[in-house]
């Protein structure tokens, strides 16, 4: 195992924050393998590179020799995360969780050693509990400590209603630390609140706290808003290697320096001096060309990556077209179809409204030629490729 210090500097590159800022010296200091929490809730059926910069820190956890548990949440699943939310989240069904469950213990090991991963789920230990014992966790923790949580504090000024069972989800999550015995629970900005819950009730039930730390949000492709799903914005592990080098392309030469802290297994010694060759007349395009090489090589493998990335280079710096393009057919009304209505109908854009946006941006091409028209109507017997953006293209064949 490697030298305290030389564990610290790895296993705090990129954080936030750990708390409490000596705590993970100490830890380190006690000469065992640390039991290094990490939990994620099966709210959709597939990861995005957003949610691995936990799981990148696990592994950095792992290869010094730490113990990592990958915990699914598949209790507090169906109580819905209030972490961040200005209304109470739906909770998920357990048939739904079942099924993102099983996908995300398929996902993870193309980060993890598969022989060195514990996974648990903490229905394991919360199906046993019965109501008694949920009755004196609850008592574990007092309603003004909750309303300290800035989103809960919000809705509570602000009139928003809070559904008492909001509250169980960070007393779980907490306890999932007693049960795991955990030396070290891992997870993003937003969840310091019930990360701390966890440190507190180790103590109530005699165990030593857990250091926590934080980790960044990742912004999402626009560079604004955190990666997520539900606004689009986001790299999926499952995408295609063309898809996923393509997406790492699109984000803003500044953006790239933040993805290279957070997601690359690149030394740091490295990662400076690569952003002091652009600083000295490296083109970025070339630095964000190795950053997707690595990525897509992580979840695939390297041949791969490389023809994603000569199929970027071939169509957008010498304008071919993608190899496969989805053909769709289209039955127009009345003979003919209006543009944004066609976008719309063939997946390119999910509004007409987008598409009216993107044409103004001019960003809508058909057969390669730029269109500006947003009345533009399309007749019936006509068969074109669409292209909407950098990446979108479907051939559309209208009847």
């Amino acid at each position: 195992m490697a030298g305290i210090q030389e564990q610290i500097i790895e296993l705090t590159r990129g954080i936030d924050e750990v708390l409490p800022e000596d705590g993970l010296k100490a830890k380190l200091e006690e000469g065992r393998p640390l039991i290094v929490k990490a939990g994620f809730d099966p709210t959709s059926s597939d990861l995005h590179i957003g949610h691995t910069v936990l799981i990148n820190k696990m592994r950095q956890f792992q290869q010094l020799g730490h113990e990592v548990v990958f915990l699914i949440g598949d209790f507090t699943g169906m109580i819905g995360d209030p972490s961040g939310k200005n209304t109470t989240r739906p909770p998920l069904t357990t048939e739904q969780i079942a099924k993102n469950a099983t996908t995300y213990e398929k996902q993870i090991f193309k980060i993890l050693d598969e022989k060195k991963t514990r996974i648990e789920f903490n229905s394991t230990w919360m199906n046993k509990m019965d109501s008694g014992g949920l009755v004196k966790l609850a008592a574990k923790h007092t309603v003004a400590r909750m309303l300290e949580r800035d989103d809960f504090n919000k809705r509570y000024k602000g009139g928003v209603p809070i559904s008492i069972h909001e509250f169980l989800y960070p007393l779980v999550q907490g306890y999932d630390s007693v049960i795991l015995k955990a030396d070290v629970e891992l997870g993003g900005t937003d969840q310091k609140f019930n990360l701390l819950v966890g440190r507190q009730l180790q103590q109530d039930f005699g165990q030593k706290p857990q250091i926590v730390i934080t980790t960044p949000l990742l912004e999402g492709l626009d560079g604004v808003q955190k990666m997520s799903k539900s606004l689009n914005n986001y790299i999926g592990i499952t995408d295609s290697p063309v898809e996923m080098f393509g997406k790492i392309m699109s984000i803003s030469d500044d953006l790239m320096w933040r993805y290279f802290e957070v997601l690359s297994f690149r030394t740091f010694e490295d990662i400076t001096t690569l952003r002091k060759s652009v600083d000295d007349g490296m083109n970025p395009r070339d630095a964000k060309f190795e950053l997707g090489v690595e990525i897509v090589t992580r979840f695939y493998n390297e041949a791969e990556a490389e023809v994603a990335k000569q199929e970027f280079v071939s169509r957008f710096q010498q304008g071919a077209l993608p190899k496969k393009i989805p053909n769709i057919n289209l039955v127009s009304d009345d003979g003919k179809i209006g543009i944004a209505y066609l976008l719309k109908r063939a997946g390119l854009v999910g509004s007409t409204s987008e598409a009216f946006r993107m044409i103004k941006q001019g960003a809508v091409k058909i057969d390669g030629q730029k269109i500006e028209d947003r009345s533009l109507e399309l007749q019936a017997g006509t068969s074109n490729v669409y292209q909407v953006g950098k990446r979108k293209f479907a051939k559309v064949s209208l009847t």
